[in-house]
Order: C-alpha cells, then sequence, then structure tokens
C-alpha cells in the first residue's frame, strides 16, 4: 500500500511539473523495508542464535542460578547480554560463550556484577 501511494505521489508530481513546462528529477527513495519473507528468516536465525547461546550458558554448571537466568536477545544478528551475575569471571564466561557463537564483535554486554549479601 505504501509503495503503491509513493508511486501515485511521484506521478503526480511528475504530471505537475510537466504541465508547467518544468523538468523534474524524481529519485526513487530506496527503502529499508524488507519482505515478511526475510522477516522471517531474520527472526528464525535470531531466535536460533539466543537458543544456542542459552544452552551454552545452562550447559556451564560453574554458572550460578542468577547466571542461567540473564536475559539474551537478539536483533538481525546483534546480541546483547542483560541482568546481573554473581562474579567477574561469570561475566566473562558468558560474554565469551555469547561471542564464540555469534561471533566478534556482535555482542553487546550489559551484564552486572551483584554485590554480595
Amino acid at each position: 500500500m505504501r509503495n503503491t501511494f509513493t508511486s501515485t505521489i511521484t506521478l503526480a508530481a511528475q504530471l505537475a511539473a510537466a504541465s508547467f513546462g518544468c523538468g523534474l528529477v524524481v529519485v526513487p527513495a530506496m527503502s529499508a523495508q524488507t519482505t515478511a519473507d526475510q522477516n522471517t528468516s531474520t527472526r528464525k536465525a535470531d531466535r536460533q542464535l539466543m537458543q544456542k547461546i542459552r544452552k551454552a550458558v545452562i550447559a556451564d554448571k560453574s554458572l550460578s542460578t542468577t547466571a542461567h537466568n540473564i536475559n539474551i536477545t537478539s536483533q538481525d544478528g546483534t546480541v546483547t547480554l542483560k541482568g546481573s551475575v554473581k562474579s567477574d569471571e561469570e561475566k566473562k564466561s558468558i560474554e565469551d560463550k555469547a561471542t564464540e557463537i555469534a561471533g566478534q564483535g556482535k555482542v553487546t554486554s550489559e551484564l552486572t556484577v551483584a554485590p554480595e549479601k
């Protein structure tokens, strides 16, 4: 619908310019929209990426329950880790696992080390 609307406006502008004897050069806008198939495959890939990281974190029995419950999100292949862990070692371990799976430069860590009670 949006593309049809944009095309109609572009055509109207060209007709108006032509009727006044003006030349009008129209450069089509580059659309950042993706198709439904691309969105579905991207979401599926993100879901699979999150699942792989979650499985790696859960499989590591040296990590605390707190560390096992961090929030892992992924959008367009970029992973974000959020939550608190009990130590710097846990934080590094989780970040390393995520980086190994997602790739270098694809992980943003917002993990914090919780103070001991």
